[in-house]
């Protein structure tokens, strides 16, 4: 099983597409807009989208996706878009009102739609053939998830964690103590110069990460995501200035990580 990186981006310029990662070539964990690296024949084989929030930058491409499969996927059941109960009455609301997009979760008829909505809670485990990832509780400005990517009942390399969008979060720190992490995904969007707009838009800044990290029970490996457009080199400085002992480097456009 392994994870590919499309994009890891905190927004977008030339290079830079914000945050999706796939799972195997049937599983989406977000959907901005770095779903859009898919070929046509790849979009058609995802079967789930995983939603960590309601975010544009994580939620962009779930419409898009829809109308460019709706013609490859008739017969075949809906893709099913998991996610917290208020990110679903997000998307219903928001996205899929006939304003903003078109309401797949009726089209292209009632009856088979190419959407369907199905909602999580922290804290449960969604078993998709031998895989099981569980819903990990992040704090952000919106009601929002982490997952970890728990792999087969018996993993080699360890869980595959990706925090989402998150500010200091005491609850996934609890959860992750004696947990065996291959992988650590975590965000750090703003430089520390951004400290207090990280702190009111409920993101982290390599100061704060610090302290995060350090609730960690062992070295890890980390890879920062969410990083915006041209603040790489800056973030990455001050987070090397650490002095961490985890090993930490920037998440990489196209980076495959294997989970088990």
């Amino acid at each position: 099983m392994q994870v590919r990186v499309l994009g890891c981006s905190g927004s977008i310029a030339a290079g830079s597409r914000t945050t999706a990662y796939l799972l195997d070539h049937d599983v989406l964990l977000d959907a901005g807009t770095g779903v859009g690296e898919l070929t046509l024949e790849e979009l058609s084989r995802v079967d789930h989208i995983l939603i960590s929030h309601s975010h544009l930058d994580h939620v962009l491409a779930i419409g898009l996706l829809a109308d460019s499969v709706m013609r490859s996927r008739i017969g075949q059941p809906p893709i099913q878009v998991h996610a917290l109960p208020d990110t679903l009455a997000a998307l219903r609301a928001h996205i899929f009102n006939g304003v903003i997009w078109p309401d797949f979760t009726r089209l292209p008829t009632a009856e088979a739609p190419m959407l369907q909505l199905v909602p999580f809670e922290v804290g449960q485990i969604i078993t998709l053939g031998e895989r099981r990832i569980e819903v990990l509780p992040a704090a952000h400005t919106v009601p929002a998830v982490g997952f970890a990517v728990l792999g087969a009942p018996v993993a080699k390399r360890g869980a595959f964690i990706y925090t989402g969008d998150t500010g200091p979060n005491p609850a996934l720190w609890a959860r992750l103590h004696g947990m065996r992490i291959s992988s650590l995904v975590i965000e750090t969007a703003f430089r520390d110069d951004e400290r207090q707009l990280a702190r009111v838009s409920r993101h982290l800044c390599p100061s704060v990460l610090g302290q995060e990290l350090a609730r960690l029970d062992h070295p890890v490996n980390v890879f920062i995501t969410h990083i915006k457009p041209g603040e790489l080199d800056v973030v990455m400085s001050e987070i090397a200035a650490l002095g961490s002992a985890h090993r930490i480097r920037a998440l990489t456009h196209g980076q495959v990580i294997a989970v088990d």
